[in-house]
């Protein structure tokens, strides 16, 4: 499952080796990593963290088949995911999202909720297919989509549901660096050192009003 590893002030969070789908089980891991990140050194420390995948996917996003066959978890496992984008939106240390693979609905919203998003270039693939799937974004999902893309690129990946490769996501303002298959996660690391410094609560406070209106959206469920 998820595994948290440390490059000197870098922390490198891979959220698993499958399609990382977001159930309690993956929810758990991540929030833990998440947990040992802001207590690592105290909460001053300079650091920062990369989330990545491996293999052909970054994130599938929701776990729909557990939501079906949990009928009675599903909600409750939805507001978890808005929970996570809402602390990753306010994290106190820069949040790097090293996109390797598909980055599909949730889980292109996760990446969304980091500080930058640096994605191979080639391939990849950034895609909010909910208008193709019959579900419609909540509240708290549209504010996020709106508050991380130009309105232009919202509006077309969200009505459309196309399928941005690296090069096109980076000219649609959706991600802000591409790489080769090799060099995504080096580049997004490097990204993240750069940024550790500013690490701490000022850090934290200044993303968490920067996007109040959206974790209150998130928050509310």
């Amino acid at each position: 499952m998820t595994e948290l590893q440390r490059r000197g002030a870098v922390f490198v969070l891979t959220l698993g080796s499958d399609e990382n789908r977001f159930h309690p089980d993956r929810l758990a891991q991540i929030n833990a990593a998440l947990d040992e990140v802001e207590a690592a050194e105290g909460p001053e420390a300079p650091k920062a963290i990369v989330t990545t995948g491996v293999g052909k996917f970054y994130s599938n996003g929701l776990d729909l088949d557990f939501m079906a066959a949990n009928p009675g978890s599903a909600e409750a496992n939805l507001n978890e995911v808005h929970a996570l984008f809402a602390r990753v939106l306010a994290f106190p240390a820069p949040i790097v999202a090293a996109v390797q693979g598909h980055a599909f609905a949730a889980g292109a919203m996760l990446a969304l909720a980091h500080d930058l998003i640096v994605m191979r270039g080639d391939r990849g693939f950034f895609c909010l297919p909910e208008v193709d799937l019959g579900i419609p974004f909540t509240a708290g999902m549209n504010a996020l989509i709106r508050a991380r893309l130009p309105i232009a690129t919202a509006h077309e990946a969200m009505t459309t549901g196309r399928r941005y490769g690296g090069e096109d996501a980076r000219e649609a303002g959706i991600v802000a660096a591409t790489a080769g298959e090799d060099e995504v996660l080096d580049v997004a690391i490097a990204r993240a050192e750069e940024r550790a410094a500013k690490a701490g609560t000022v850090f934290g406070t200044i993303k968490a009003r920067l996007y109040g209106e959206v974790i209150a959206e998130l928050r509310a469920g």
